[in-house]
């Protein structure tokens, strides 16, 4: 069999170690041929395409972003009609003419989308979830959340010191569009002590009262971890907004910080490393067994999989009544709304 691996969407940590798991697995166990196709969905639209062997998959286990590289092309996006019909032609054309048996396609909710699509269309297709935000549908977990979260509980880890030195109030913005996981496990993990989420709506107001009573109840400094997708009524950066708010109703100086890219960048995980490797190895089994129109996943401890037409379209979310946050809560961690500990 002859099978295709393309990477789409945001970079991530991990992605070079699933690129290696379904590679090697292929090449070694299967003796199946692997090309590795350039830049997401624009590499089929393109014909940009290198054949990858064993030599080549050796020594990328560790590294960070994608030997593929990637784009964020979306040949289903509507609006235009070329768009709408050549694309998705081109793709299946160039498929054919590759000699491709299955395509593995690594990445979000957008490539898991799409890679449906591709699925109806008549293409082999396996879906590999990965992203920071947590956030696919089907899977506990994927790759990218852990290296993020030891990202940015290192940088929230940092941030104490200045805040207790200078006894400043510190908000920290971390990534998640719709999705809040990486804002809580951080927060729990970092011991921040205001957590903001995009599920869950707060109340600036009851933000402020709950800083002020921290600082009357003799508690030097504060840290405040924000996903980035919460509410922000002027389309302010929700740092910007946070901190502005707080400070002006609550007098305490306050700093931002948004972390960024950086919680995207370098090595991966050990974990993320492993859970790669199960996803990409998981998908040559599947692509072995031709069972198409599949997305790896992960419950519980096993690598299974789920039907690509269940997980399009969809978004994993934080579950306001999510068992962390209940422990969080009697912890006196405030989420924007009452806070359920009046001693905080």
């Amino acid at each position: 069999m002859r099978i295709g691996i393309l990477t789409a969407g945001g970079d991530c940590p991990g992605i070079n170690a699933a690129i290696r798991g379904v590679g090697k697995t292929a090449i070694l166990e299967y003796g199946m041929e692997v090309i590795g196709i350039s830049s997401g969905f624009l590499g089929l639209i393109n014909e940009e395409y290198v054949q990858l062997d064993e030599n080549l998959l050796s020594g990328i286990l560790t590294l960070g972003g994608t030997i593929l590289g990637t784009s964020r092309e979306n040949p289903f996006k509507k609006g235009n009609i070329i768009n709408a019909i050549d694309k998705p032609r081109l793709i299946k054309k160039h498929y054919q003419e590759m000699g491709l048996d299955a395509l593995v396609c690594i990445g979000g909710n957008g490539t898991q989308r799409t890679a449906a699509q591709l699925s109806d269309a008549g293409l082999n297709v396996i879906g590999i979830p990965k992203t920071i935000d947590n956030d696919v549908w089907g899977t506990d977990i994927t790759f990218g959340f852990d290296s993020a979260l030891w990202i940015a509980t290192e940088a929230i880890d940092r941030l104490h010191t200045t805040a207790n030195s200078h006894k400043r109030i510190m908000v920290i913005e971390v990534m998640g569009h719709h999705a809040g996981w990486l804002a809580l496990y951080s927060g729990i993990a970092s011991g921040g002590d205001i957590i903001l989420l995009p599920e869950i709506e707060f109340d600036i107001n009851e933000v402020a009262r709950c800083l002020k009573k921290r600082a009357i109840n003799k508690k030097p400094y504060s840290i405040v971890v924000v996903a980035e997708g919460i509410p922000t009524p002027k389309g302010e950066t929700a740092a910007h907004y946070v901190s502005t708010n707080i400070e002006n109703l609550t007098g305490l100086e306050t700093r931002e910080t948004i972390l960024g890219y950086i919680q995207r960048g370098g090595s991966p995980s050990p974990m993320d490393r492993v859970l790669a490797t199960r996803y990409g190895a998981q998908a040559v089994e599947l692509i072995a067994e031709k069972k198409f129109g599949q997305m790896v996943s992960l419950k519980g401890n096993t690598v299974t999989s789920v039907p690509l037409a269940e997980v399009g379209g969809k978004l994993r979310l934080v579950p306001p009544d999510h068992s962390l946050i209940e422990k969080a809560r009697k912890m006196g961690i405030c989420f924007g709304s009452e806070c359920s500990n009046p001693r905080t």
